[in-house]
């Protein structure tokens, strides 16, 4: 059993900068492809960034790249997003997720997931 529980979100201005971090238990957190997903009210769930099991390797959706930095600790089984010049429209609620990896961008390929939490972006 995987459980993942994400921490970091809040109220931020425009311009501003959040944290997240997803604590991960469990012994298997390096065996596990991970990525933060978003769902904003009335869209469908949109992936954000994923990382490869070490860590060599990232992926950033177009709308978030350059922006938001995603890392991990293995040695502290969790995951983080680190969101810089936030803009309104990255108000959702941030998930983080972990799967096998094979089709990274898909957000149905991951079969773990947190509760969320609440990122919002005031203009």
């Amino acid at each position: 059993q995987v459980q993942l529980v994400e921490s970091g979100g809040g109220l931020v201005q425009a311009g501003g900068s959040l944290r997240l971090s997803c604590a991960v238990s469990g012994r298997t957190f390096s065996t596990w492809v991970m990525s933060w997903i978003r769902q904003a009210p009335g869209l469908e769930r949109e992936f954000v960034a994923a990382i490869s099991r070490s860590g060599g390797s990232t992926y950033y959706a177009d709308s978030v790249k350059g922006r938001f930095t995603i890392s991990r600790d293995n040695a502290k089984n969790t995951l983080y997003l680190q969101m810089n010049s936030l803009k309104p429209e990255d108000t959702a609620v941030y998930y983080c997720a972990a799967g096998p990896g094979l089709s990274l961008r898909v957000v149905d390929e991951y079969g773990y997931w947190g509760q969320g939490t609440q990122v919002t972006v005031s203009s």
